[in-house]
């Protein structure tokens, strides 16, 4: 799969149920990496620095609607975090992350998966 660097990809995390202000509604999550923090500075990709599995993406989109928060987490518009990488590939100490690396939006609320990386460069093929 695709490593994902700091270059604008998308996770997307599906159902993002929300607290709207007439029922709970299911949102679409999207987390764009442009935004991760912090990213490995010491190791580029396509000029950009690389994803690890400690990069945070502090704001998500999608699911604005729902201002009652996540019936979850009760958050909207909060964090997503990576949960799964290469863990037989440390960058920085802690796994890379790649395309179809496992995310968890909106705080808590919602899983998701990354769906896209825009370079076609590097390939992780460990396990």
């Amino acid at each position: 799969m695709l490593a994902v660097c700091q270059l604008p990809s998308l996770a997307v995390g599906v159902p993002d149920v929300c607290k709207t202000p007439v029922p709970p509604v299911p949102h679409i999550d999207t987390a764009t990496s442009s935004m991760g923090i912090p990213v490995v500075w010491n190791v580029w990709l396509m000029a950009a620095p690389v994803h690890n599995m400690a990069t945070v993406i502090p704001v998500t989109l999608g699911d604005t609607a729902g201002v009652g928060g996540g019936l979850i987490s009760q958050t909207f518009m909060g964090q997503s975090r990576y949960m799964t990488g290469a863990f037989t590939m440390l960058v920085r100490g802690a796994p890379i992350v790649r395309m179809t690396s496992l995310t968890l939006q909106n705080t808590i609320n919602a899983p998701g998966v990354k769906v896209y990386s825009p370079q076609p460069v590097m390939v992780v093929l460990t396990a």
